[in-house]
């Protein structure tokens, strides 16, 4: 078995969560990377990962369902022995938005499944392996990092199931950030801004516009690699003394303004 550190990324295979794969690789963590797509349509971009020498697993499946995260958890653990890093980002966004006094349950239920529920017990599942390691290896510095969304506090009453999913997404940072303490396990929270990907696509010209004439102090649009960075500052063990720290990458939306 190799070593060095194991890195598992949800929704790593494009968008946001490949950008955070390809610096975790190249910083030196092998991955296992977790998707519901095909293996021959991400079969590149897996294999671009693998350029760093590191080892790189795919491991196709959904987030919402109880058998694919034990099995991704398992496949790891047989294939790399540890789990250093859960990084979870894989999330949905609702099929068809609708104003919330139209919005269905089955769309409640297709959003905050994947996003809410299905990264709580995937958390839960790593974070209980985690501290089964936390004697067994030496120098072991667990790290949970979620990936939420400035969504998690702004409201856009035409998508509330994806605004309720990530706020809750931030009271899961919270809760095992403290439970996990005693072990020393760190848990943190991104929040992206505008993000240039897949998702955001569609939307482009709207978001143009919304930049430019001030809605982001810094005016640009961001990119996976600005998540991805931030990522690697939070594994970079120099934030030891911090946990249940949320970091926003948002060009400064979060700011107050008059």
């Amino acid at each position: 078995m190799s070593k060095g550190k194991v890195a598992i990324v949800t929704g790593g295979s494009r968008g946001i969560g490949y950008g955070i794969a390809q610096k975790l690789s190249e910083q030196g963590y092998r991955l296992a990377i977790f998707g519901t797509s095909d293996i021959n349509r991400v079969k590149e971009n897996i294999d671009k990962l693998k350029k760093y020498g590191q080892d790189v697993i795919y491991v196709q499946g959904s987030l919402s369902i109880a058998e694919d995260r034990d099995r991704l958890v398992d496949q790891v653990l047989d294939e790399f022995g540890r789990i250093d890093l859960l990084v979870n980002n894989a999330g949905v966004a609702p099929k068809v938005r609708m104003d919330i006094l139209e919005t269905t349950i089955e769309s409640f239920d297709y959003v905050v499944d994947t996003n809410l529920k299905g990264t709580f017990f995937l958390t839960q599942r790593v974070a209980n392996e985690m501290i089964k390691a936390v004697e067994k290896y030496e120098d072991y510095k667990p790290i949970i990092i979620n990936i939420s969304s400035m969504s998690a506090y702004t409201s856009s009453i035409s998508r509330g199931e994806y605004c309720i999913s990530k706020a809750g997404i931030s009271m899961v940072t919270k809760l095992f950030a403290d439970r996990l303490a005693d072990y020393g396990i760190n848990v943190y929270e991104i929040r992206p801004g505008i993000i240039a990907t897949d998702m955001t696509s569609t939307v482009k010209d709207k978001y143009d516009a919304l930049i430019e004439g001030g809605l982001t102090p810094i005016k640009r649009w961001g990119y996976p690699e600005d998540i991805a960075k931030a990522v690697w500052a939070l594994c970079s063990g120099l934030l030891p003394y911090s946990t249940g720290e949320v970091i926003n990458v948002d060009g400064g939306f979060h700011i107050r303004r008059l």
